[in-house]
């Protein structure tokens, strides 16, 4: 029997990102929300949404458009002047939920006459941009080596501009500060192959420095960047990163499971391998400090205890786990693979966090809400135990003291690199 117990704001959350939503077609007559972009890797192709909680609003990109969520218990409704999720096994019981409305700034053009979604989407309150072409595993021969839960392949190109232009980024992550209050522009880039008379490199990180460098010096903000793992003997080129003003690196490991990641994940598995993952991890996270860096991971595909133990591998590099619930997007290789079921992704989530206590890794300190993950301090209210202990209090203490460090990043300034120029 189903329980009546209302869910928690993260176990909706959870809810969401496993069984997707049903949005009728009245419904979506008279939504005013953000456009559902399918864009970049294609995670974000859903509803974004809010679930209102009480330490924390909690961003969530809802699946609306895979078939799964056509099955969904879970709907969107109409409730007073907002809209709430109502919940087919436990009907007496609603969810208010905000709806984010779409930027201005999406349909407006560049100078150069790009429309300004086509560069950069926001996905909670961070922009994210897509550097350049296709990743390169989508063309191997003779068999295409993509990761197959992916769809850049498929949207890169068609739903967004395939080769960003530098200004036209600036333009955009400008916008996307001053009218929708974003504090961080996130650039990712697939395996790119670049030949350099000084190093071989197999990778696209190089191609993000100008970028960097441009949003450091003219807009301000956080700036992340995320690509494919470079050799051992070209980790200065993180150095170079750095100095141009990046203050995060992410790495997709994707899976843990020797087997799993080479089944789905065949270029990466055939190029770099995880354990270059892995000690890129460590070498940026002993470069810029404990929880600057991210390993993300996907859950429900492998079994739910090798997802622990990749956990437990990326905490003890430095850097903090994001854990993406697998989604069988529309186009991919996966898009028959069912999605996992909440209550194991609820351990998962409660694992995430209390590893990044065990190993005293900050989570939540900076104002960066993503739409696509469970953040690791939102698994926070599915731990047992939340007594206040000295890592909350810490990192309180920390998240407090760094509201005028927010402050001084979001304005431009000159990078390191250009400094010593």
């Amino acid at each position: 029997m189903a329980s009546k117990v209302p869910l928690s704001p993260v176990e909706l959350e959870i809810e969401l990102f496993c069984l997707g939503m049903v949005v009728s077609e009245e419904t979506r007559a008279e939504l005013e929300a953000r456009r559902i972009a399918r864009t970049r890797a294609g995670l974000g192709s859903g509803l974004e949404i809010i679930v209102p909680s009480p330490r924390k609003q909690i961003w969530v990109n809802v699946p609306v458009e895979e078939s799964f969520a056509s099955r969904s218990p879970l709907s969107l409704v109409a409730s007073g002047t907002g809209y709430a999720i109502h919940d087919s096994r436990t009907p007496d019981i609603e969810y208010p939920v905000e709806i984010p409305p779409e930027p201005a700034w999406y349909s407006r053009l560049t100078t150069r006459g790009t429309v300004m979604s086509r560069v950069g989407v926001l996905q909670g309150n961070y922009l994210g941009i897509f550097l350049s072409n296709t990743c390169l595993y989508w063309y191997s021969r003779p068999a295409a080596q993509n990761c197959r839960f992916c769809t850049s392949g498929k949207n890169v190109g068609v739903n967004e501009i395939a080769q960003k232009n530098l200004e036209d980024v600036v333009e955009v992550a400008r916008e996307a500060q001053s009218e929708s209050g974003s504090v961080f522009t996130h650039f990712n880039t697939g395996y790119q192959y670049e030949e350099n008379p000084k190093r071989r490199s197999v990778h696209g990180l190089m191609q993000a420095k100008p970028y960097v460098e441009a949003i450091r010096q003219r807009v301000g903000g956080f700036i992340g960047v995320q690509a494919v793992p470079v050799l051992k003997e070209n980790f200065d080129e993180y150095d170079e990163l750095i100095a141009a003003g990046t203050d995060h690196f992410s790495f997709c490991v994707e899976f843990l499971d020797p087997k799993v990641f080479e089944e789905v994940c065949p270029g990466k598995n055939a190029t770099v391998g995880q354990d270059a993952f892995f000690e890129a991890m460590a070498y940026t996270s002993k470069k810029l400090g404990k929880g600057r860096v991210s390993g993300e991971i996907i859950a429900g595909i492998e079994p739910i205890e090798m997802t622990l133990k990749a956990i437990d591998r990326i905490v003890e590099t430095g850097a903090f786990p994001t854990v993406c619930i697998f989604r069988p997007l529309t186009g991919s290789d996966l898009e028959e693979f069912p999605p996992p079921d909440p209550s194991a992704m609820r351990q998962v989530m409660a694992y995430q966090y209390e590893a990044c206590k065990r190993a005293g890794i900050p989570v939540g300190v900076l104002p960066i809400e993503v739409s696509l993950v469970v953040q690791p301090e939102e698994g926070r209210e599915l731990v047992e135990s939340r007594e206040s202990g000295f890592y909350e209090l810490k990192v309180a203490a920390m998240k407090k003291l760094a509201r005028p460090y927010v402050n001084w990043k979001l304005k431009p300034r000159q990078s390191e690199s250009t400094r010593h120029r």
